[in-house]
C-alpha cells in the first residue's frame, strides 16, 4: 500500500504529511498485530492436553520349585494346589423341596381341631345309714354295780352296721370302762336296727360313730 501510494500519479506536485504517514503505518501495525495474535490462540483451542501413558513394568515368573511371592493387591494360586472342582449332581437324588413344612404352627388357629374330652368317671351315689329302732328303745340298761355306786360314763363307739341293718359290732374309741362297754354292746347288738347304707341302690356294710352316755336320773 506504501508503494502503491508513492508511485500513484498526482496532478499535481505537493508535499506529504508526517501525521498522514504516522497513521498509515500504525494501522498496518495493529492489522499485523491482530493476524498474529489470530494465529497464536488457534492451537490453543484447538490441541487439547497430552495423553500420558504409564508404562507397567511385566513381572518375571518365580523359577521351577520355588514359592510364588505374593504380590500386594493381587491373588494368587499355588500352582501345586488343585483348584476346586463343580460338584456333580446325583441323577438318582430325590428333588429337595424348595418350602420345607415349618411344622406345627405356635398360637390360636383359625380352625382349632377340637380334642376329645376325657371320659367322665362314674360317680357311684352312696346313702349313709339310718336309724330304725325307736327313741324309747334306744337307752341300755344301767349296770346295776355302777348304779350302786352312782357312777356315770360317756363313751364313743364305732358301730359295724352289715347289709341286713344289723349292728354286727361296737368298738371303743379311746378308754371305756368295760362294765358300761360291755352293757352297751349287748343292747346295742340285740335292739338297735338301721336301714343299711347303700351304694347305687345296693346295700352294702358300713360303720358309723356315735356317742353314748350312761347318766343318773336327778
Amino acid at each position: 500500500m506504501l508503494a502503491y501510494a508513492a508511485s500513484r500519479p498526482v496532478a499535481a506536485q505537493r508535499r506529504s504529511s508526517p501525521n498522514t504517514m504516522l497513521a498509515i503505518i500504525a494501522a498496518h501495525v495493529a492489522v499485523v498485530a491482530v493476524v498474529m495474535s489470530a494465529k497464536m490462540d488457534l492451537p490453543r483451542r484447538i490441541i487439547d492436553k497430552p495423553i500420558v501413558i504409564d508404562w507397567i513394568t511385566p513381572i518375571d515368573p518365580p523359577p521351577p520349585n520355588q514359592p510364588v511371592q505374593p504380590v500386594k493387591g493381587l491373588s494368587t494360586v499355588h500352582p501345586l494346589t488343585p483348584l476346586p472342582q463343580p460338584l456333580r449332581e446325583d441323577p438318582f437324588a430325590l428333588p429337595q423341596p424348595t418350602n420345607p413344612d415349618p411344622g406345627p404352627m405356635v398360637g390360636p388357629s383359625i380352625n382349632p381341631v377340637p380334642t376329645p374330652n376325657p371320659p367322665q368317671q362314674i360317680v357311684p351315689v352312696r346313702r349313709d345309714p339310718r336309724l330304725l329302732t325307736p327313741a324309747e328303745e334306744l337307752k341300755p340298761p344301767y349296770p346295776e354295780s355302777k348304779l350302786a355306786a352312782g357312777e356315770e360314763a360317756l363313751l364313743k363307739l364305732r358301730l359295724t352296721i352289715d347289709e341286713n341293718g344289723s349292728v354286727v359290732a361296737v368298738e371303743p374309741l379311746g378308754r371305756a370302762d368295760s362294765v358300761f362297754l360291755a352293757a352297751a354292746r349287748r343292747h346295742l347288738i340285740a335292739h338297735w336296727r338301721y336301714k343299711p347304707a347303700s351304694e347305687d341302690g345296693r346295700a352294702v356294710t358300713s360303720s358309723i360313730v356315735i356317742t353314748l352316755r350312761f347318766q343318773l336320773d336327778a
